[in-house]
C-alpha cells in the first residue's frame, strides 16, 4: 500500500507516518519546513524496517502539489494533515480587525490546497477501484474558540468537502473521512500543562489523545481495515467532550 501523509515530519503527521510503516505500507511524508526533522523521521522508519522518503510540499503551491503527484504517485491512501497556521494575528485579532488578506492566505492552502491534493490523487485511485482519503480537522471548526477565524473556517471547509468527494467517488472504491482532533498531546505542543489538564477533566476518558492515538484512528480509516465508513467526521477522544478545544 502507497501511503502519502502531507505535514507528516512532526507531531500528529509524524506519527501517522510511523504507524503506517509499521503495517507495510510504502509512506511518502510531506514537509513545508525543517527537511532535517522530515529526514529524521524517514531514518525511524527505516531503522524499524519500513519503508518512507520525504518530499517537499507547500499548501499554498498549487502547481507544486500536482507536480509532486505526478512524480511520486499514484497513492492508495491520502492523509491530509498539513496545515497552513497564518500569523499570531490570526488567532489574536478580533473578528472585525482580521486583514482579508489572512483570510485568503489561510483558504488558498488549508481548503484549496487540499482540494487540488484530492485532485490530484483521485484519478490512480479511480482507476485502482481503491482509495482511502483522512482530512485531518480539528474541534475548533465545531466548537470554535476566541480568534482563530481563518484557521476554524478552514477546517470546517474540510467537513463539506469529505462529504462532496465521498458521494462522487463512493462509487470506485474512494472512502473519504474526517477526523477531527481535539486537544492532543504531541511533542510541540505550546499548551502549558495545566490547561492540558483542565480540558482533559471535560472528556470521557479523562485524558487527552496522544500523537499515537490520533495515528491508531487515521490509519484504520486510511487503510483497507475501513470496508465502507465514508463522508464521516469521527472525533478522537480529546475531542468528545465538545468543550475546549485547540
Amino acid at each position: 500500500m502507497r501511503v502519502l501523509v502531507t505535514g507528516g515530519s512532526s507531531g500528529i503527521g509524524a506519527a501517522i507516518a510511523k504507524a503506517f510503516a509499521t503495517t507495510g505500507a510504502d509512506v511518502t511524508l510531506t514537509f513545508h519546513s525543517g527537511p532535517e526533522r522530515a529526514e529524521q523521521i524517514v531514518k525511524e522508519i527505516e531503522k524499524a524496517g519500513g519503508t518512507a522518503k520525504a518530499v517537499r510540499l507547500d499548501l499554498a503551491d498549487h502547481d507544486g502539489i500536482r507536480a509532486a503527484i505526478a512524480d511520486h504517485g499514484p497513492f492508495d491512501s491520502l492523509i491530509a494533515n498539513a496545515v497552513h497556521w497564518g500569523s499570531m494575528d490570526s488567532f489574536t485579532k478580533s473578528f472585525e480587525e482580521m486583514p482579508i488578506e489572512e483570510w485568503q492566505a489561510s483558504l488558498h492552502a488549508n481548503v484549496l490546497g487540499n482540494v487540488v491534493l484530492a485532485q490530484a490523487v483521485l484519478p490512480g485511485m479511480r482507476r485502482a477501484k481503491f482509495g482511502r482519503i483522512v482530512l485531518v480537522s480539528s474541534g475548533i471548526a465545531e466548537e470554535g474558540t476566541p480568534g482563530s477565524g481563518p484557521y476554524g473556517t478552514a477546517k470546517a471547509a474540510l467537513h463539506g468537502l469529505s462529504r462532496m468527494i465521498a458521494w462522487q467517488a463512493g462509487g470506485d472504491g474512494v472512502l473519504v473521512n474526517v477526523v477531527a482532533a481535539g486537544l492532543t498531546n504531541t511533542d510541540s505542543t505550546p499548551i502549558p500543562q495545566e490547561e492540558r489538564d483542565a480540558v482533559a477533566v471535560r472528556t470521557p476518558t479523562r485524558r487527552l489523545s496522544t500523537s499515537d492515538d490520533v495515528a491508531a484512528l487515521a490509519v484504520f480509516l486510511g487503510s483497507a481495515a475501513n470496508r465502507n465508513l465514508t463522508g464521516e467526521i469521527v472525533r478522537d477522544g480529546s475531542n468528545a467532550g465538545r468543550s475546549i478545544h485547540v
